[in-house]
C-alpha cells in the first residue's frame, strides 16, 4: 500500500491457509532500499530479508519493555494502522473475510479487481474524479 495515496499497490495470495510472513517469503517480493516496510510483531526475522523495516519491540515476562521502546511501538503503530484500514476496506467485499467458494483459479484476478475497485474510490474521494461528473460515459 502507498502510504501517501493509499492505494493498493501488489498483492499475493496462495492456496489454503498461509501466515503472512511466509507468504511474503515466498513470493519474493521485495521494495526498494528507498522504501520502508511497516509489519506487524508477527514477521520477526524480515530484517533478514529486507533491511528497511520497521518492526515493533516483543517483550517478554523476564524482560519487560522500557518506555522508549514502548514510545517506539506506537510509532510503528500509528503507521501501520493504514494498512490495517486498508485490509479492513478490502474485507468489506468478503472475498478475503469468508470462504472462497468459487473456481480458485479466479481468485486472484477477482482479487485484483476489487483492489482496482478499491484504487478507483480512494482517488475518487481524493478529488482526482470531479464531483459533477459520473465514473461511466454519458452519465
Amino acid at each position: 500500500m502507498d502510504k501517501k495515496t493509499k492505494k493498493v499497490i501488489c498483492t499475493s495470495f496462495s492456496n489454503g491457509k498461509k501466515h503472512d510472513f511466509r507468504l511474503f517469503k515466498e513470493s519474493r517480493v521485495r521494495w526498494t532500499k528507498n522504501r520502508c516496510g511497516v509489519t506487524d510483531s508477527g514477521y520477526t526475522g524480515i530484517q533478514k530479508l529486507q533491511s528497511n523495516t520497521k518492526l515493533p519491540k516483543k517483550s517478554s515476562k523476564k524482560k519487560p519493555l522500557t518506555v522508549e521502546e514502548k514510545q517506539q511501538n506506537r510509532k510503528v503503530s500509528s503507521e501501520r494502522v493504514l494498512n490495517e484500514n486498508v485490509i479492513g476496506s478490502l474485507k468489506r467485499f468478503r472475498i478475503l473475510s469468508d470462504r472462497y467458494r468459487n473456481r480458485r483459479k479466479r481468485f486472484g484476478l477477482r482479487f485484483n479487481l476489487i483492489a482496482g475497485i478499491y484504487n478507483f474510490e480512494v482517488g475518487k474521494n481524493d478529488g482526482n474524479v470531479s464531483e459533477g461528473q459520473g465514473s461511466y460515459p454519458g452519465s
